[in-house]
């Protein structure tokens, strides 16, 4: 995924399309989330896990850490 792509990223993304940013697989963002592991914060949304775009680039250095 380009920085680009990137930055144009909705507020939040599915955990298949953080795993893209990551450069994972999903089965193996789905294994690090089961294992509580996933580097970036998720939301838990009933049935559904959200990852916040903001945090996604935080993780990938796109963002300052928050002071």
């Amino acid at each position: 995924m380009t920085i680009e792509e990137l930055k144009g990223l909705p507020t939040v993304v599915s955990v298949s399309i953080a795993a893209k940013a990551l450069g994972i697989g999903r089965n193996k963002a789905y294994e690090l989330l089961n294992a509580g592991t996933f580097p970036v914060e998720v939301l838990q949304l009933g049935n559904s896990t959200k990852v916040p775009t903001m945090a996604l680039w935080r993780v990938l250095g796109l963002l300052p850490d928050a002071a």
